[in-house]
């Protein structure tokens, strides 16, 4: 299968060039050239199938051409060891707990798969990558940790400087080895603006391969469609059309919800949950997408001015907004709603939701509100100690603290900082 660039459907790589590269030449995103649907019986009979099972066949035709069957076995078992459950909260809601992972977050899945495809492509190659990535939060601790130690791959992680929470900052500068920190004076979308900039300056790429990490990057994007199969293999036996409502920040979550719908899952809506960085929220209205710099929020991951991955959303349902508006909703919640919500739902039924989990949880019920009969799903995106100032200071009670987290919070944290570009391109020549 080849992957096209959203800007030029000429420009066409493997799915092996589309991971090394991160990002078309043209500067647009990597999208596959078919979307095949699985069989009905893969539906009908999937409570039958392990999530080894699932994945594999759900993955098999964006990869195959360039990974054989046992490889890709591999690499899921070594992304896949832990596990996704479906609990249910009240009548018609339940959450798919998506952090129980090495560093307590959905990426871990999109971090592992595309940490394992790189140390397989990258066997026998004379040449590092480096891989360049950008995180408001859980990206750095999660890419961090799946690439940690991988042969041949080094890794340079830009956040922005004291808007990620002390458990994430942890995470993502602490480990050493082959992984390096660049906090950086600004916003993610300064972040984010170095990276993209890194990748078309010709005096780096000369020099050293670049790759990028973030949803951008296919094989960080794709995997996360498994989750939201796994949730319907739980879910099926509901006997209800089924809901997804999905925390959003650069969107390539709920995206690869999306791509699993398009793969046959029954599925009846998704829902964008958005904090007040609501760029997505004001489209589905208007029609006119308007990126603006980011605000800051206690739901920091989603505080994304301009997200990335709207654009594969867009070419999925052919650019066309009435068709869109038919598979999604989007809303949008405050800082104010975000903490009631918390309060409210661990008042009612003991369960501890963190920022983004909430926000999923609010978009969930504003669409339920009209269509009540349904199965709400929304995420947990993250385990509610990654944000642990939050939820102590709106629910008065500070979560256990995992094994996964204990191991860092001891260690010494060690960064460069950064201001400009400048800084970021001399470190990169340098090393």
């Amino acid at each position: 299968m080849k992957f096209y660039s959203l800007n030029n459907q000429n420009i066409q790589v493997s799915f092996k060039d589309a991971v090394i590269a991160g990002i078309a030449p043209d500067k647009g995103l990597y999208f596959p050239e078919s979307i095949t649907p699985l069989p009905a019986d893969f539906f009908e009979n999937i409570e039958g199938l392990s999530n080894h099972e699932i994945a594999f066949k759900a993955i098999h035709q964006f990869v195959s051409e360039d990974i054989p069957d046992e490889a890709l076995k591999e690499i899921i078992a070594n992304t896949l060891d832990f596990d996704f459950p479906v609990v249910d909260i009240e009548d018609g809601v339940a959450t798919l707990e998506l952090f129980h992972g090495p560093t307590m977050a959905f990426k871990d899945v999109g971090a592992r798969f595309m940490a394992n495809c790189l140390g397989y492509f990258s066997q026998g190659e004379k040449q590092d990558v480096t891989v360049l990535v950008a995180t408001s939060g859980d990206t750095g601790g999660a890419v961090a940790n799946g690439f940690l130690g991988v042969d041949g791959v080094k890794v340079v992680i830009l956040y922005p400087s004291g808007k990620v929470s002390e458990i994430q900052e942890k995470q993502l500068t602490t480990l050493g080895q082959n992984i390096e920190a660049m906090e950086v004076d600004g916003t993610f979308d300064d972040c984010q603006r170095m990276v993209k900039t890194a990748f078309l300056d010709s005096e780096i790429t000369e020099h050293k391969k670049l790759t990028s990490a973030n949803s951008i990057n296919v094989a960080r994007w794709l995997p996360q469609l498994f989750y939201f199969l796994f949730a319907y293999k739980q879910a099926k036996s509901k006997g209800k059309e089924i809901v997804f409502s999905v925390p959003s920040g650069n969107f390539g979550n709920i995206c690869a919800g999306m791509v699993a719908q398009k793969l046959g899952m029954p599925v009846k809506h998704f829902v964008a949950s958005t904090n007040v960085n609501d760029v997505v929220p004001k489209f589905m209205k208007n029609g006119i997408y308007e990126p603006m710099p980011s605000v800051a929020t206690i739901s920091n991951a989603m505080d994304v001015g301009d997200p990335s991955n709207f654009v594969r959303i867009r070419h999925l349902h052919q650019d066309d907004l009435a068709i869109l508006q038919k598979h999604l909703s989007s809303y949008a919640f405050t800082d104010e709603a975000t903490r009631a919500i918390m309060k409210e739902v661990y008042s009612k039924t003991g369960y501890v939701m963190d920022p983004h989990g909430a926000v999923g949880y609010l978009g969930l019920k504003e669409y339920q509100k009209s269509h009540p009969d349904t199965y709400g799903i929304f995420l947990e995106t993250a385990h509610p100690v990654k944000f642990l100032d939050v939820v102590e200071e709106t629910l008065g009670l500070s979560p256990e603290i995992p094994p996964q987290i204990m191991k860092v919070m001891h260690k010494q944290k060690k960064s460069h900082q950064i201001s400009e570009y400048e800084n970021l391109k001399s470190y990169l020549l340098d090393n």
